[in-house]
C-alpha cells in the first residue's frame, strides 16, 4: 500500500516512530536540542496535517506537542530536558491513542500539560531524553521502595503490552538474542561494581549495555522499556563521573531494571513463539523509575570526587564478591543499538574477534541426527566389507578412509553443539548474591574453568541442579560471620564452582568452606525421618548419601529456603537424567565438595557392548568401574541383601542381568561369565553377563512412549551389524532394592 493510499492513523504511526527516533537523539546539552529539534519540528508538523480527521483528544495534544517544540527552539539546555520530558510521555500516549482511533476505541487518559508536569531532578547533560515521573522523595521511601521490586507489589506495577502492533517476528528475535547478551553483560558487570565501585571499564561497558538496550527498545516502539532504560542509564552516567555513589541501594535499583527488561524479554520470546499471544506483563516500572529519581536527587558526591570513578564504599556484610580463578579480560562492549550506526572497528579488534552466527536449533538437531545416521551407516559397511575373508586392498583403503572422514565430520558437528559453560557459571553469582543477603552472610564465589565446553543440552540439564546446590550450600554450609570467626575462619565464606575436562567427560565441582557434613547426624535424622532402620548399619559414605533420600532435609526448621527435604533428590534424578553421577566429600568443620561427572554430549556415547544369550546390550563406559571373571567361591548368599561377589575384598552386590531382564543366559553360573562392575555415585553392582564384545561409539535413540514404564534401560542403538541393542540405564540397575535384586536372582 502506498503512503498515499493509506489510512491515516497507519500514515500517523508510521510519522510517530520516525519522531520516537529523533527523540532518542535530541542533544539535552545543546540550546534548541540541536538538529533533533528542528527536525522534530517538521514530523510534527506533517503529524498535524494527518491529524485533522482524528478525535478532539488527539488534536489538542497535538497542538500542545507543537507549542512544545515552538518552545523547543529558544530553550536553553536546563529547559530542554524538561520539555523532552513531556514529549516522551506524549509520545507513548500518541501511540496508544492511535491505536485506539484505528480500532474505534475509548482513548486513554489525556496526560496533563507542560506546566503540571513535576519539577525535573537535577540531571546529567547527555544526548538522551530524560522523563522524570514524580517529585523526589525521601530516602527512606526510596528505600521501602526498591523492596517492593523485589515482591512486585502491584501497586507499584504497570501493565505493559509485549508485542508491538504489525511487529516483524524476524526482528522481534534478534531484538530478543541480542537483549539477552546485553542483560548477562549487564548483571555480571554490576555484581562486579558492587565490589569494586571504582572499576571504570565494567562501569563504562554497563552503561553501554543499557544504552544499546535503549536504542533497540526505541526501534521496536518499547515506550515504557525505553524510558525506564534511559532513567538507569542517567544513574549510570552520574556514577561515571563521580557524580554519585553506586552503593547499595543504587545496585539493587539497577539489579531490578535488569530483572525488569529480563522478565519483559522472556515473555516476548514465548509470544512470538505463539504461546499466550496478546497479552500484557506487569512489571514496577514506576517504582524502578521513582527509586532512580530519588537517588538522582539526593546529595551529589563529594566535590573532590567530581571527573573520577565512584570511590570504594564499606562493603555491606551480605555482599557477595565474586572472583574468577584465572585472569580474564573485561567483558566486551555492547554491540552498538540497531537505531545508530556502527563506528568502524579498529583493525587489532577485527583480527582478534571470532566471527559468529546465529543458527535455529531445529536445523542443528537435524544436523546432528543426519551425522549420527551417517555413524551407524559407517560402522554397517565397515563391519560388511571386513567380514568377508578375501578383502579387496583397494576397498579397505577407501573404508579406512570412509571411517576417518566421518569421525572428522562426527566431531565437527559435535562441535558446533559445544557451548561454554561461562553463561551457567555467571548465572550463579547473583544466585549468591540474593542469597547471602537473604541470610545475612558474607559469601565469595570463585568460579574456575568457565571455558570449559559441553553440549548445550547438558548446560540446561545442569543449571537447576546447581542453583539447588549453591543455596544449599549457603543455607546449610556456610556458617554465620560470628560463627566462622568464633572458629578460626574468614568472616566471609567461600564457595568455589569449577568445570574441567577429565577423560573425555567434564566434571564440574562444588566446594565450599563451611561447616561439612556430619555423618552421624545424618543418621540419626534419616531415623527419626523413617527413612532407614535404627538396627541399619551405614559408614561414613553411605550416610552421606542419605541427602540425596526424598524427604531428607538436615535442616532444624522449614524456611523459605530449605527445610522441607525437596532439592537434592531433584539434583540426582536430573543429573542420572543426563547420565551422568554425583559423589560427595565433606570434612567436618572443613566444608564439603560436590562432583558431577557428565557426558559431554547426549547425542553420541561410548559403550560396552556386552552378550545375554543372543541378545546383545549397551552398558555406557562412564558408568564401568571394572570387570572380572569370579571364581566358585567368589559369589556368596547373604540373608537380606541378595547375592554378593567379592571384588578385591570389597563385596559387591550381583545382579544376574539375563534373569532381571528376561533373557536365558548362556552362563549357567557366576564363573561361567563376566562380572560388569558399575557405580552410581558411591554406590555399585556387579552385572552378571555371558561376554564382553568390545567397545563401540553408538547414536541414542528414544525407546518412544511404548517403553516409558520400563526401568533399566535408557535408549536404544543400532549397532554396527545392523541389529539393535538396548542401552542400560545403570543408574536404575545399581539403585534396585536389595528384595528386587535377590528374588531376580
Amino acid at each position: 500500500m502506498s503512503p498515499e493510499s493509506a489510512s491515516p492513523p497507519a500514515v500517523a504511526r508510521r510519522l510517530l516512530q520516525q519522531i520516537g527516533l529523533e527523540m532518542a537523539f535530541l542533544d539535552l546539552a545543546s540550546p534548541g536540542g540541536g538538529a533533533g529539534g528542528t527536525v522534530l519540528a517538521t514530523l510534527l508538523a506533517e503529524l498535524n496535517a494527518v491529524g485533522n480527521t482524528a478525535p478532539q483528544a488527539i488534536r489538542d495534544l497535538l497542538m500542545r506537542a507543537g507549542d512544545c517544540t515552538g518552545r523547543l527552539a529558544n530553550a536553553e539546555p536546563t529547559a530542554v530536558g524538561d520539555i523532552s520530558d513531556w514529549l516522551a510521555t506524549w509520545h507513548a500516549w500518541m501511540e496508544e491513542a492511535v491505536s485506539a482511533w484505528e480500532r474505534s476505541q475509548p482513548l486513554p487518559p489525556v496526560p496533563p500539560p507542560l506546566e503540571a508536569m513535576p519539577a525535573a531532578a537535577p540531571r546529567t547533560t547527555d544526548a538522551r531524553p530524560h522523563t522524570q515521573p514524580s517529585a523526589a522523595p525521601s530516602a527512606a521511601t526510596a528505600t521501602a521502595a526498591s523492596r517492593r521490586l523485589v515482591l512486585d507489589d502491584p501497586a507499584s506495577c504497570q501493565d505493559v503490552a509485549v508485542l508491538p502492533h504489525d511487529s516483524d517476528p524476524e526482528l522481534v528475535k534478534l531484538f530478543c538474542a541480542e537483549s539477552q547478551d546485553l542483560l548477562r553483560d549487564i548483571e555480571q558487570g554490576v555484581l562486579v561494581l558492587e565490589a569494586n565501585p571504582e572499576d571504570p571499564d565494567t562501569l563504562a561497558t554497563v552503561f553501554r549495555a543499557f544504552h544499546t538496550f535503549k536504542g533497540n527498545a526505541a526501534v521496536m516502539k518499547l515506550a515504557e522499556l525505553h524510558r525506564l532504560a534511559h532513567e538507569v542509564e542517567s544513574l549510570l552516567d552520574a556514577a561515571r563521573r563521580g557524580e554519585r555513589n553506586l552503593d547499595r541501594q543504587a545496585i539493587d535499583v539497577i539489579l531490578a531494571a535488569a530483572d525488569c527488561f529480563a522478565r519483559f524479554v522472556d515473555e516476548m520470546a514465548r509470544q512470538i513463539e505463539g504461546i499466550g499471544t496478546g497479552g500484557s506483563l506487569s512489571l514496577p516500572v514506576p517504582a524502578i523509575i521513582q527509586a532512580v529519581t530519588t537517588i538522582l536527587a539526593a546529595a551529589p558526591a563529594p566535590q573532590a570526587a567530581r571527573g573520577h570513578a565512584p570511590a570504594p564504599l564499606p562493603s555491606p556484610r551480605t555482599t557477595v564478591v565474586v572472583e574468577q580463578a584465572t585472569a580474564t579480560t573485561p567483558p566486551p562492549p555492547a554491540p552498538p543499538p540497531v537505531s545508530e550506526p556502527a563506528q568502524a572497528t579498529p583493525p587489532a579488534a577485527m583480527t582478534t574477534a571470532g566471527a559468529s552466527i546465529r543458527v535455529d536449533t531445529h536445523k542443528l538437531d537435524g544436523l546432528i541426527d543426519l551425522v549420527g545416521e551417517l555413524v551407524i551407516a559407517q560402522s554397517m559397511v565397515v563391519q560388511g566389507a571386513t567380514s568377508e575373508r578375501a578383502a579387496d586392498e583397494h576397498l579397505a583403503r577407501a573404508l579406512g578412509r570412509l571411517r576417518g572422514i566421518t569421525s572428522d565430520l562426527q566431531r565437527t558437528a559435535m562441535g558446533l553443539r559445544m557451548v561454554p559453560i561461562r553463561g551457567t557459571f555467571q548465572k550463579m553469582a547473583r544466585l549468591v548474591r540474593d542469597t547471602a543477603a537473604e541470610l545475612g552472610k558474607d559469601v565469595k564465589l570463585v568460579l574456575e574453568g568457565e571455558e570449559t565446553e559441553l553440549d548445550r543440552t547438558v548446560i540446561e540439564q545442569i543449571g537447576d541442579p546447581l542453583v539447588h546446590m549453591i543455596r544449599n550450600a549457603i543455607d546449610h554450609g556456610i556458617e554465620q560471620p560470628a560463627a566462622r570467626e568464633a572458629a578460626g575462619k574468614p568472616s566471609a565464606g567461600t564457595i568455589r564452582l569449577s568445570a574441567c575436562h577429565q577423560g573425555g567427560f567434564v566434571v564440574i565441582r562444588i566446594a565450599d568452606d563451611g561447616r561439612g557434613l556430619d555423618p552421624e547426624k545424618l543418621r540419626r535424622k534419616a531415623v527419626d525421618r523413617g527413612l532407614v532402620d535404627a538396627e541399619t548399619v551405614l559408614d561414613d559414605r553411605e550416610a552421606l548419601e542419605l541427602i540425596f533420600a526424598a524427604g531428607f532435609s538436615t535442616a532444624e526448621q522449614v524456611t523459605g529456603l530449605s527445610g522441607r527435604g525437596v532439592g537434592m533428590d531433584v539434583v540426582r534424578r536430573n543429573i542420572d537424567g543426563i547420565r551422568g553421577k554425583i559423589e560427595i566429600d565433606s570434612t567436618i568443620g572443613g566444608g564439603t565438595t560436590f562432583t558431577i561427572f557428565m557426558p559431554l554430549t547426549l547425542a553420541i556415547i561410548e559403550g560396552l557392548l556386552v552378550a545375554i544369550g543372543d541378545q546383545r546390550f549397551v552398558v555406557p563406559t562412564l558408568s564401568v568401574r571394572e570387570s572380572l571373571r569370579p571364581l566358585p567361591g567368589d559369589v556368596t548368599m547373604v540373608h537380606g541383601r541378595g547375592e554378593l561377589v567379592n571384588v578385591r575384598g570389597r563385596l559387591v552386590p550381583l545382579l544376574r542381568l539375563g534373569q532381571h531382564i528376561g533373557v536365558t543366559p548362556r552362563a549357567a553360573t557366576p564363573a561361567d561369565g563376566i562380572v560388569v562392575v558399575v557405580e552410581a555415585g558411591q554406590e555399585c553392582r556387579g552385572l552378571l553377563v555371558d561376554d564382553l564384545l568390545g567397545k563401540q561409539e553408538v547414536v541414542i535413540k528414544n525407546l518412544g512412549e511404548t517403553f516409558t514404564r520400563q526401568r533399566g534401560f535408557a535408549g536404544a542403538a543400532i549397532l554396527g551389524d545392523g541389529r539393535v541393542g538396548l542401552i542400560l540405564d545403570t543408574n536404575a540397575l545399581v539403585r534396585l532394592k536389595p528384595h528386587a535384586a535377590g528374588s531376580a536372582a
